[in-house]
């Protein structure tokens, strides 16, 4: 699978460079987000501007993933989202539940807002 990964100073970017992606594909996403969030950079910002095709498999492995996060403390943020992706996201009524973004930039400043929370909640 081909995935970017790309770390800033308070999170870490994993650009997937896959058209389509299917449930087997999960453990492969999985693995690298165990990896990166071993360190002292937890927050993760997924991006799909490349992905044009998910599965349902999928979107549950996603929700599963932002449900982790939050028992965790850290940010997990999906942006760049294309039409028939959030269609499925949509059609299988988890949009919602996940945290989305139009774009990168935008993934960047929630995370940053959540991190401003959490200090002030003192999580």
């Amino acid at each position: 699978m081909d995935l970017k990964l790309d770390t800033k100073e308070k999170f870490h970017v994993i650009t997937i460079n896959e058209p389509k992606l299917h449930a087997n594909m999960t453990e492969e996403i999985r693995n690298r987000l165990v990896e990166v969030t071993k360190n002292a950079v937890k927050h993760i910002i997924l991006n799909f501007r490349n992905v044009s095709e998910i599965d349902t498999g999928i979107g549950e492995w996603l929700v599963g993933e932002q449900e982790a996060a939050a028992v965790e403390n850290r940010s997990f943020v999906i942006c760049e989202l294309q039409k028939p992706v959030k269609d499925s996201l949509v059609q299988w009524e988890i949009l919602d539940v996940l945290n989305v973004t139009p774009t990168e930039s935008e993934a960047w400043d929630i995370i940053q807002m959540e991190e401003v929370e959490r200090e002030l909640l003192g999580n």
